[in-house]
């Protein structure tokens, strides 16, 4: 209960957020490190903070994009054995530190307007599917969720669309449509100025 009533009162008036995901295991000079930098910071050019999960790899890559874009950069860290540590790119007073998954999972969802999905492993594909079934089930309303990287993403996407939605009718054409693609910093930019050149910027839940 703690870690909900603190991550409330140091996001509720963070403002209009972008959420970046990815591994924590990339490192400088990766071709996806290197495009979170650039996303990160032309989102926060175009007025958006940048909600990472605060360690290192991709979470640390968002930062400092958000850092070079004059934006605000917000790092959400969990204490775990191995890997995560805080990134030096997050503001000062936007630095949390979180026991439970769950507890910050919520932060994530509920501070931000969009979701930018690079590759990962087992947590991105967890927040990934988390995001999709909200967005899916109505218990939030739709914002931009964007996976980057063609080259990575295309297998799963194909079999949910020839397994999931075609050959078992597990999902809908509709829900399929939920997820658009990109595979530069532009791209990402133009989904989401896209997205709310149709809807207005307000709280998802």
């Amino acid at each position: 209960m703690a870690e909900f009533v603190d991550g409330f009162e140091a996001l509720a008036k963070i403002g209009p957020c972008c959420c970046i995901f990815g591994s924590a295991r990339v490192r400088p000079g990766n071709r996806y490190y290197d495009l979170a930098v650039d996303i990160g910071k032309r989102l926060a050019e175009e007025g958006f903070g940048i909600i990472s999960g605060g360690g290192p790899g991709i979470m640390e890559a968002s930062n400092k994009g958000a850092q070079l874009g004059d934006g605000k950069s917000v790092g959400l860290n969990i204490e775990l054995p191995f890997e995560q540590f805080s990134n030096s790119y997050i503001d000062k007073e936007h630095s949390m530190n979180f026991d439970y998954f769950f507890v910050r999972k919520v932060m994530f969802v509920k501070y931000s307007q969009a979701f930018i999905m690079m590759p990962g492993g087992f947590g991105t594909m967890d927040e990934f599917f988390e995001v999709l079934t909200l967005t899916q089930t109505g218990k939030m309303l739709q914002v931009p969720l964007i996976l980057v990287g063609n080259e990575f993403w295309s297998g799963l996407l194909q079999w949910v669309k020839e397994v999931m939605m075609d050959k078992e009718n597990n999902i809908s054409p509709k829900d399929f449509e939920l997820v658009k693609l990109a595979d530069t910093a532009d791209e990402v930019a133009k989904h989401v100025l896209d997205f709310y050149s149709q809807h207005a910027l307000q709280p998802n839940f």
